[in-house]
């Protein structure tokens, strides 16, 4: 496009313009596009002039049309009370303006955002490498099953997963499979937790990598980590395991059970309950360091500055002696890796991870691990409550529960989760005679509404 076609940023002149178009032998550039004429813009875009209030009006009118539901959802999106003050700091211009911080020189303040976002997965989980965000769980656990097939010594090409995994989750792992020609298969659960025997007799040569999540799909924590641990080393598969940053701060330490590498989700730190935006977390053992996929930020070393390492004490690390940070092992094609590249996902979540390492700074370590006690108590004493209707039984697995919890309706449970929805409430309807209920300390203040509504409607 020429200035004179409305940008001063086009590097071309009119005159350059006109020899190109001349060359490939066109009029003018709207003949290189096939708009159809419908949506083609004709120069009024035929909306009348309105106030801001009218404007605000119109809004408020359309948004009171949406239903006035209380959510007990949850199964991979999860929301919790958000302090202010993550609106208020990531909300600064110079966050919300900033793109990939390929320029260390004008990011510093964004890319040590990032580096502390990268250190508290590496606390959190206790591996020793953590990239600065991925899309989504999904896609994080995508990006395993091909490190595992890069990084295992032995051949074979199939990914194992639980039985009971979310839809979408292995939809996105299958897409990256099949790229990758690896299989993906199941392995039993055993009462919502992973079916260590049945794993045990499936697990062979021809494993890649071993999946399991804690919570599982429908909450339960999963007890025998260790020995899902056992199995994927004893067969030198990858052990791969699922959670989120809520949950691993009171669950066992992924490294203390021999995860090799740890996905799922951080946005249930920072974001209100999006389904669809999500914040993956990637992190991993040392061993891997230059087959993450993604972004990491680096540090340097704080040293002396400069007129102390003329006197011996080192080179510094910037002009000023302090610590600097920069973008670095981009092992992405767009870079210099190429065909040699470790994954071609093209961008990361980096406002939504600086958001994330906003509210988890804010809770601080005891205020993170009270939520995720809260967590536990919440939905066992929700389960208890429900337990006590005629007609329902709550929890439906004889397991700890984080966040949800199935319950057994002697009805079904389509029927049930729709009356519920005409009273107000929803929660998941996941099998004939099974509802999934998620409660966090966004909606635990509705448990008593939700309670009596159900006992209406059983």
């Amino acid at each position: 496009m020429s200035r004179a076609n409305g940008t001063p940023y086009a590097p071309h002149t009119d005159e350059e313009t006109e020899a190109m178009l001349a060359a490939i032998g066109v009029a003018d550039e709207e003949s290189l596009f096939d708009i159809p004429d419908p949506v083609a813009f004709d120069g009024d875009f035929g909306i009348d002039g309105r106030t801001e209030r009218e404007i605000r009006d119109e809004c408020a009118r359309i948004f009171a049309r949406n239903d006035d539901l209380t959510e007990f959802l949850g199964r991979g999106h999860y929301g919790h009370y958000v302090p202010s003050v993550v609106d208020h700091l990531a909300d600064r211009a110079e966050f919300l303006t900033s793109y990939t911080q390929y320029q260390p020189e004008v990011s510093q303040g964004f890319l040590q955002a990032l580096f502390e976002y990268q250190s508290m997965l590496v606390e959190l989980t206790g591996l020793d490498v953590a990239n600065c965000s991925m899309y989504d769980a999904a896609t994080a656990l995508g990006e395993a099953a091909t490190l595992a097939d890069r990084v295992r010594s032995a051949s074979g090409d199939v990914v194992l997963v639980p039985e009971q995994l979310r839809e979408g989750k292995r939809a996105v792992l299958e897409n990256y499979c099949d790229g990758a020609d690896l299989r993906v298969e199941t392995y039993p659960m055993a009462d919502g937790t992973a079916d260590v025997d049945a794993l045990a007799d499936r697990a062979g040569d021809d494993v890649v990598m071993v999946y399991a999540e804690s919570p599982t799909v429908r909450g339960c924590i999963e007890a025998r980590l260790a020995a899902v641990g056992e199995i994927a080393d004893e067969t030198d598969a990858l052990f791969t395991l699922g959670s989120d940053v809520v949950a691993l701060s009171v669950l066992e330490s992924p490294a203390e059970v021999g995860a090799d590498v740890v996905v799922g989700e951080s946005g249930a730190l920072g974001l209100p309950t999006a389904y669809g935006m999500g914040l993956g977390i990637f992190a991993c053992r040392d061993d891997f360091l230059r087959q993450v996929p993604g972004r990491l930020v680096g540090a340097s070393e704080e040293r002396a500055p400069p007129e102390a390492a003329r006197d011996g004490g080192g080179d510094a690390a910037d002009a000023g002696g302090t610590r600097a940070y920069t973008l670095t092992l981009q092992t992405r094609e767009q870079h210099i890796r190429k065909e040699r590249a470790t994954s071609n996902i093209c961008t990361n979540q980096a406002w939504v991870a600086l958001r994330a390492a906003i509210h988890a700074a804010t809770l601080g370590p005891d205020g993170l691990v009270d939520l995720a006690n809260d967590c536990v108590r919440e939905a066992a004493a929700l389960a208890d409550r429900i337990d006590d209707l005629s007609g329902a039984a709550a929890p439906v697995h004889d397991r700890h529960h984080f966040r949800e919890f199935a319950v057994r309706v002697d009805q079904p449970a389509e029927a049930i989760a729709a009356e519920l929805e005409a009273e107000g409430f929803a929660v998941h309807a996941i099998g004939e005679h099974l509802l999934q209920v998620c409660v966090t300390d966004l909606n635990a203040g509705k448990t008593d509404a939700l309670v009596e509504a159900l006992e209406g409607v059983l």
